[in-house]
């Protein structure tokens, strides 16, 4: 699980971050949390619980290959195997002889079942090794925009054969978490960056948060698409909205002028639980309140 940073500490000695949850107190105590978690969501049918050890310069070589062996036994791991920043690859140059995506090859974590998020600073040939060992990636425009991270290359990745999704990070980098708005800025800032128009295009982009997306959680057997025999996750879009007329062509349509605020009824696992933009199963206004009172704390 990525933790939250509270408790922080730095070690003398090998240089790294540790950081306590507020429920665990060592490595141990963690990893039998993690354990506990794993064991009452597996086989859910909408949950699919995981670990997410944070990153090369925050997780000890000890710990990263406990959370592979914990990924063995669970199928799944999730790493922010954390190409956000230039200054990462330099401190882990510097400090392991090794890139991050190297390193992490090196000791063994990368494997099929690992999502790696941002990948901003990959080289050509880390590139080929996420390909071989079949690593998924999550690219976060928006929230490596807000950090000036720089831009990942996405074009590239997929161009390559890298399995390629689309992400939000988190609301202390992303603030309204919109998938829409995530799809617009992939497609626009991938054009600028080359200066080619044509690269990233709207299907393209449209299907980073879909079926490509649903291919880098190793999870495209189930999800990211229409089919027989895949879980019925439907959003109806109001295709009736001034910023919707007229339509050309749906892709561009649906990621240069749709807004989350379109979405008319969302779907889940068959499931109906937004009709007519009103949510079915939370009460928005107890949750605003909470959040409000959140805030004051």
């Amino acid at each position: 699980m990525k933790p939250r940073k509270r408790g922080c500490a730095q070690s003398s000695e090998k240089r790294l971050l540790t950081f306590r949850l507020p429920i665990t107190r060592t490595n141990a105590e963690a990893m039998a949390y993690v354990e506990k978690f794993v064991q009452k969501w597996k086989g859910h049918e909408l949950i699919v619980p995981a670990i997410a050890p944070h990153a090369p310069y925050t997780v000890s070589e000890e710990h990263l290959k406990a959370a592979r062996a914990f990924s063995d036994r669970n199928w799944r791991a999730h790493s922010d195997a954390h190409f956000e920043t230039k200054r990462e690859v330099d401190d882990s140059l510097k400090a392991k002889g090794a890139s991050p995506v190297d390193y992490l090859a090196r000791i063994g974590f990368l494997s099929d079942r690992v999502i790696a998020a941002h990948m901003v600073w990959p080289s050509p040939g880390e590139i080929q090794i996420l390909k071989r060992i079949g690593v998924g990636v999550v690219h976060n425009p928006q929230s490596n925009m807000k950090l000036a991270a720089g831009v990942a290359p996405a074009p590239q990745m997929m161009a390559a054969g890298l399995k390629v999704g689309l992400g939000t990070d988190g609301a202390a980098s992303n603030n309204d978490l919109s998938m829409w708005e995530e799809m617009d800025t992939a497609a626009k800032l991938h054009k600028v960056i080359s200066g080619d128009p044509k690269v990233m295009s709207a299907q393209e982009a449209f299907e980073l948060a879909t079926i490509r997306g649903a291919a880098a959680l190793h999870l495209e057997k189930e999800i990211g698409s229409i089919e027989t025999g895949k879980r019925a996750d439907l959003v109806i879009v109001d295709r009736d909205a001034l910023n919707q007329i007229p339509l050309y062509n749906v892709y561009s349509d649906l990621v240069y002028a749709t807004k989350a605020s379109d979405v008319a009824t969302v779907i889940i696992n068959g499931r109906i639980v937004m009709r007519d933009r009103r949510l079915l199963t939370l009460d928005e206004a107890a949750i605003k309140a909470a959040a409000r009172v959140f805030r004051e704390r």
